[in-house]
């Protein structure tokens, strides 16, 4: 994971449709501070300030954007033993 080309890296997946909306999947992969880390993240369509008569490209764009925005964001915790 020590490559830089692979390192931090935000890989579109999908559109898929659900009873709530249209979503833009991505997955995430990584290494911070030598912890690997892969995540799969799924924005909505609707939350990014796209038109919907806009590229496919460039609402992917925003929509990786907010996901990385997001992500970086995320506060997580260590579940523990005892909850197991």
């Amino acid at each position: 994971m020590a490559d830089p080309a692979t390192n931090n890296l935000v890989r579109f997946i999908n559109v898929s449709r659900k009873k709530d909306g249209l979503f833009a999947n991505f997955k995430m992969t990584g290494e911070i501070n030598g912890a690997k880390y892969k995540a799969s993240l799924a924005v909505p369509i609707a939350a990014a300030e796209v038109d919907p008569g806009d590229s496919l490209e460039k609402i992917i764009e925003e929509c990786a954007r907010m996901a990385v925005r997001e992500f970086k964001k995320c506060n997580f915790q260590f579940e523990g033993l005892s909850s197991i």
